[in-house]
């Protein structure tokens, strides 16, 4: 029998089913774009140049432990070793979800047309993603830090997505890994007190994430109009447990030991900290305004992505 919900929910797809772009027109406008706004970050960045004296990896009001008790005793040279150590995490998370996100969209291209449209953006985007991992591992190298791996077992976890993940899973887990980034990026590379190398690599992600993003968030609202209902629902878990995992990995708590700092001290406190919590929902919000248009906060679903505190 069907129930209320259901009916309510059906009414809104059908409605939603008139509102859907052209897939095949969507792509070819990427297409076209990325024709025109690519880069070789080979080329186009300086890598011979000397790490300037003085200038953050990352904008401090981005870092962590920015306004705590404890950034409050810091050096500001401890400080910025902090930042320079958390731009490598944060890049070494962004090469693991990249390398996700390439697999996701071989699986997702798999059975459909070779000549489309829409399968030749998804190689341009792969191709983007390989350039953009290696951009990021020279960017870490110049920096000086280590790399920062996720957990074993969420290394575990993403090897188990990439497996059973559905279509909008794939491509809710695939925005959740990329627009918060992109909203931290987008603060960093016109902020001159940062490093010119790291602003010239978030200048030129976010330059082709837009099209990344457009490309996602496309599908997503399509899969979401025209899954099954299961599917559906399995999407709306998945993408919150993604979401519970990713509040916990954004940070590799090694760079507080890697820098002198007590790690158990430094977590508590970015966990209570105001305005830790402020910039990861800001990070999120455009996106999680978007997962809600589209039906996928919802149910067990929402309250994960409230766990994660990602969700206000």
């Amino acid at each position: 029998m069907t129930t209320v919900t259901e009916d309510s929910e059906l009414a809104g797809l059908r409605d939603a089913l008139g509102l859907l772009k052209d897939r095949e027109q969507v792509a070819q406008r990427l297409l076209e774009s990325s024709a025109k706004h690519s880069f070789d970050p080979d080329k186009e960045l300086d890598w011979d140049a000397p790490v300037e004296d003085g200038k953050w990896f990352w904008p401090p009001e981005l870092v962590s432990l920015y306004d705590t008790p404890l950034w409050r005793r810091m050096s500001e040279e401890q400080r910025m070793d902090l930042a320079r150590h958390e731009a490598a995490s944060l890049a070494s998370l962004g090469i693991w979800f990249e390398i996700i996100l390439m697999q996701l969209l071989v699986r997702h291209i798999y059975d459909k047309s070779v000549t489309s449209a829409h399968v030749r953006y998804a190689l341009t985007e792969i191709a983007d993603e390989c350039r953009h991992s290696m951009m990021f591992a020279r960017m870490i190298e110049k920096g000086g830090a280590p790399t920062y791996p996720v957990t074993k077992l969420n290394h575990n976890l993403a090897r188990v997505l990439k497996t059973v993940s559905t279509t909008p899973g794939s491509f809710a887990c695939t925005l959740l890994g990329e627009e918060i980034l992109d909203w931290m990026q987008r603060l960093t590379f016109p902020d001159e007190r940062v490093q010119t190398i790291v602003r010239g690599v978030t200048r030129i992600h976010v330059v082709e994430e837009a099209r990344h993003v457009r490309y996602a968030r496309e599908e997503l609202r399509r899969q979401m109009v025209t899954a099954p209902r299961w599917e559906r629902e399995l999407t709306r878990v998945s993408s919150g447990e993604a979401a519970r995992v990713f509040s916990i990995a954004f940070v590799n708590p090694q760079v507080y030991t890697n820098v002198g700092l007590d790690r158990r001290e430094a977590l508590a406190q970015v966990k209570a900290s105001g305005h830790r919590r402020e910039v990861m929902q800001s990070g999120a919000k455009r996106l999680t305004d978007f997962l809600d248009d589209i039906g996928v906060l919802r149910g067990a679903g929402r309250r994960l992505w409230k766990s994660s505190g990602l969700l206000a």
